[in-house]
């Protein structure tokens, strides 16, 4: 099971335990701009703090009090600012992510997403009775390279 799915199924039954109702699929789990707030972080005390009728802050440290997380995934949680919960995955978690990056070499990030399927990408659209510009010349360079990503 990958980390997002066992963080976000530990915030289900931790949710489910305060008692409220969340789907899984919904809770946002997202890597945050600043390293220093860790690896994963979810706003789901937020959220559910209006239907708890308390403040996110203590709905984000019951959350975390109630937490199940499988044995070597975090290494730390902690709450910061107005109810924010955040993970900081275990090196033995990142060194099994950057293994299976290392095996999969240059396949890695493929996908099937699409395949097969026809697009039309038009990128330059020069006007014939006007000047042609850098403008005209960055959007078919632009354009060049996504038709070739796709």
């Amino acid at each position: 099971m990958k980390a997002h799915d066992a963080i976000r199924a530990a915030l289900t039954e931790a949710a489910a335990r305060l008692g409220a109702s969340v789907a899984a699929s919904t809770i946002e789990l997202e890597q945050p701009r600043d390293p220093a707030h860790g690896d994963l972080a979810t706003n789901l005390a937020l959220t559910l703090a209006k239907s708890l009728k308390q403040k996110p802050r203590a709905v984000a440290d019951r959350l975390v009090a109630t937490l199940t997380l499988p044995q070597g995934l975090v290494r730390k949680i902690e709450v910061a600012g107005p109810g924010f919960v955040n993970f900081f995955l275990a090196e033995a978690q990142l060194a099994t992510v950057l293994a299976g990056v290392l095996a999969a070499g240059g396949n890695y990030g493929k996908g099937d997403a699409g395949r097969g399927t026809k697009v039309n990408v038009e990128f330059v659209s020069a006007n014939p009775t006007g000047p042609l510009h850098v403008g005209h010349g960055r959007g078919a360079a632009l354009g060049d390279g996504i038709a070739s990503l796709l």
